[in-house]
């Protein structure tokens, strides 16, 4: 690493506000906060004697949150019912048991369809992009009203997902080391 990292520069840090987010035929626009992926590793704890050691166990993916913003349209609201409806929920509407559903992890994924958040460099060009893998919406809060405001109204989602992968990542990336 470079001394004089803060007065190279060649050097770009990474900025908070040059992403995109693709999410499932959601306008780009329409997305104003995304949190990127994050993992936990486990540990398994082994007590001998007056010692404990600790070894590393499963990694777990975080859940992702993402903000929209709710225009009359198109209706982010009503995208998130449709989303859930094309996973296969449906209001029991005094339907016949026949013609009940329920929601399954396939048709959740396929409702949502691809999600990609990808950072952009200065020029635009992505520099890092995460693809979540079997993603499906876990969470919606569709806003608060409140007289006392004039802001917009948010749409907050969390999607839950297998893992991330990390398609793309610019070159200062940290080498991977060998197996022993």
């Amino acid at each position: 690493m470079s001394e004089s990292f803060w007065s190279d520069s060649q050097v770009e840090p990474k900025r908070a506000y040059r992403w995109i987010l693709l999410l499932g035929g959601i306008p780009q626009w329409m997305c104003k906060k995304v949190s990127k992926p994050s993992f936990a590793v486990s540990e398994t704890e082994h007590t001998y004697l007056n010692h404990k050691f600790y070894y590393p166990g499963r990694v777990e993916w975080n859940t992702v949150t993402v903000t929209l913003a709710d225009p009359v349209a198109p209706d982010a609201a009503q995208s998130m019912v449709n989303i859930i409806e094309n996973a296969g929920y449906s209001l029991p509407n005094g339907q016949a048991k026949a013609e009940a559903s329920t929601i399954s992890k396939k048709n959740a994924v396929l409702a949502l369809g691809e999600v990609r958040i990808q950072q952009l460099g200065s020029s635009g060009e992505v520099i890092e992009e995460w693809e979540l893998i079997n993603a499906w919406v876990k969470d919606v809060k569709l806003g608060e009203l409140d007289y006392e405001s004039d802001d917009m109204v948010d749409v907050e989602l969390e999607l839950r997902y297998d893992f991330a992968n990390l398609k793309k990542a610019g070159t200062a990336a940290v080498p991977k080391s060998k197996k022993k």
